[in-house]
């Protein structure tokens, strides 16, 4: 009987013991913390190499046959398109160059968002965008 006493008291102070001195104060802080943002490494620029283009017609069709003849060891082929192929090439290309342009831009913005200068107070400007024309 003593036995289940001490087990009850015991098992009373145990369960009881966390209220008895009344609620503890819990402090709840926030603080922004800095992360730092690795920033990737920027790709090599374009490398573009410049096709050499024939523009053919029937006052030179035999001179050109003559010089790619030449030229190619006696091998001809001929890649060909319609003025409304070239336009569409030339529009998509305009097309392909502003889509570029705009992803630098955002690629600048957020990069400057993101560096901070050695004092840390505002943006360092890391790279830029620099168009030939």
């Amino acid at each position: 009987m003593a036995l289940k006493t001490i087990a009850l008291t015991l098992a009373i102070l145990i369960l009881t013991s966390c209220s008895m001195f009344g609620p503890r104060e819990v402090k709840i802080i926030t603080k922004p913390i800095e992360i730092e943002i690795i920033q990737p490494t920027l790709p090599r620029s374009l490398d573009l190499k410049e096709p050499h283009w024939y523009v053919v017609s029937e006052a030179n069709i035999d001179t050109f046959l003559e010089d790619i003849a030449k030229e190619s060891g006696g091998i001809m082929v001929f890649v060909a398109m319609s003025i409304q192929d070239y336009e569409l090439m030339a529009y998509n290309m305009q097309e392909i160059k502003r889509y570029v342009q705009e992803l630098g831009q955002v690629i600048v913005y957020y990069r400057n968002v993101t560096i901070k200068s050695p004092d840390g107070e505002k943006a360092a400007i890391g790279v830029g965008i620099k168009v030939d024309e």
